[in-house]
């Protein structure tokens, strides 16, 4: 490419040629921009972006997935702020079944030995239950299991094998922090300006269509960027807690303060999303402090959490804000009457259930129950946390199924880990499966770990710390 435009720069007759082609071609973009409208010079930029982006895949494989991971931030902003009706969710799988194809293609950067795993073979096992809820005798629609069917099991399933083909270097790992990190960092000041500010136009349509959820008693529960108040608050505790533990890491003291700090900012993001089951994240943080081996450090982080929930459950300090009051019914839901509501629908799912011990079958609850299976009892059904919504879908079998997979998996994570001998290696690790233990205990209050960007870090975290008995090897 590069000798080509030298040649051309040379050639003094191929110049003017090459101006008349530039002016042609700006016109017919200019004509086309005023005849379709502004999606035409939109998708020329997109389609050239896609071929840049191409070239640097099959190159790196690894960038597909580092870019899914920041495709899953920045989705929520294109599809509210463009407001251009294009299904833009699609394009994380379009993203992850297109690294996934040309890896196949490029031995020499992947290694698909690394995918015959133990996990591997539980989430394509999880995917093929799934696939068969589509016979569920309840009948449901067919479209309401499609959609449903990518945030239950197909992005597990895209994501779990390609993290374990394509990291296969410790660096990785590093760049996957920095994605992270930076884009929560960019939520969680983008929030506080939601608060303090104010919204942008996409932003203030979004609160005006969901006032009943995002707007109580004239304060506004913050969103960012992201789907809803609770999967950004969710998030925010996620980041906050593997910040926290990052900087009990042994770096330097200036990364360590900051590292320190941004797991400060990120806790009151958290706070101002008004979230109570992202409190809960933080939990995923005690199995965090056991596996440093440090059992001092984990007395002095017993103490810290039993404070918090003490100053809480015991104490009326800050009753005036409403962000520590919203938290405080969090550890005090007796109080609570939307608590009580979830208890009350838990009940009515118990005697339906009774009689269906494989559930309605996927997307019969929630917002695809509503949408695609409208009239029937479970889309009258608010599920209010994820946990319940596995087992309305797939019934009691199908929770028990999950529940023990994830608790299977993340278990062998904690092993894996507590093998690991790098001290650097070691406590990047355990923070990845600290937030990932908390996503999956706060998705008993929210849907949380079925939801972007939460399920894309776990299931990436997942497959990163499979791996990562070979670069201890190599540290060693």
């Amino acid at each position: 490419m590069k000798q080509i435009i030298y040649d051309i720069g040379q050639n003094t007759k191929a110049k003017p040629v090459l101006i008349v082609m530039l002016v042609v071609l700006a016109v017919l973009i200019g004509y086309y921009t005023v005849a379709v409208g502004v999606i035409f010079p939109v998708s020329l930029g997109l389609s050239a972006l896609l071929v840049v982006c191409l070239i640097i895949l099959v190159k790196y494989p690894v960038s597909g997935l580092m870019g899914a991971v920041a495709y899953c931030f920045i989705l929520p902003i294109i599809g509210r702020e463009l407001m251009i009706e294009i299904p833009w969710g699609v394009g994380l799988e379009i993203i992850l079944i297109l690294t996934l194809v040309i890896t196949f293609f490029n031995k020499h950067r992947t290694n698909w030995a690394d995918a015959n795993n133990d996990m591997v073979k539980l989430v394509v096992i999880w995917f093929v239950i799934s696939v068969l809820q589509i016979a569920n005798p309840s009948g449901a629609s067919i479209v309401g299991w499609a959609n449903e069917i990518r945030g239950t099991a197909l992005n597990m399933l895209l994501i779990v094998p390609l993290g374990c083909v394509v990291m296969q270097r410790k660096r990785y790992l590093d760049i996957f922090f920095y994605i992270v990190i930076g884009w929560s960092v960019i939520g969680g000041l983008n929030g506080i300006k939601q608060l303090h500010i104010g919204l942008f136009p996409g932003e203030e349509r979004f609160l005006m269509e969901n006032l009943g959820t995002h707007l109580i008693r004239g304060v506004i529960r913050v969103f960012s960027f992201y789907t809803d108040a609770g999967q950004f608050g969710a998030s925010m505790s996620h980041i906050a807690l593997v910040s926290w533990i990052l900087a009990m890491g042994p770096f330097k003291l200036w990364q360590r303060l900051l590292l320190a700090g941004i797991g400060c900012l990120l806790f009151y993001a958290m706070m101002i999303s008004g979230t109570r089951g992202a409190l809960f994240v933080l939990s995923g943080g005690l199995v965090g402090l056991f596996l440093t081996k440090n059992f001092r450090l984990l007395f002095v982080g017993l103490l810290a959490i039993g404070m918090l929930f003490s100053f809480l459950k015991f104490t009326g300090i800050g009753q005036g804000s409403y962000q520590i009051r919203r938290l405080r019914s969090a550890v005090n839901p007796q109080y609570d009457p939307s608590f009580m509501v979830r208890l009350n629908s838990q009940m009515k799912l118990a005697d339906y259930l009774a009689y269906h011990p494989f559930g309605g079958g996927l997307g019969t609850i929630g917002g695809n129950g509503k949408e695609y299976n409208a009239g029937t009892f479970l889309a009258s059904i608010e599920p209010d946390s994820y946990w319940v919504k596995v087992w309305a879908m797939y019934g009691i079998v199908g929770l028990i199924i999950w529940f023990s997979m994830n608790m299977y998996i993340m278990g062998r994570c904690c092993g894996i880990i507590w093998r690991i001998r790098d001290p650097n290696l070691r406590i990047k690790l355990i923070a990845l499966i600290s937030g990932a233990i908390g996503i999956f205990v706060a998705s008993y209050g929210n849907e949380v770990i079925n939801r972007t960007p939460s399920s894309i870090l776990v299931f990436t975290s997942w497959a990163i710390i499979y791996n990562a008995h070979k670069w201890d090897k190599q540290s060693s």
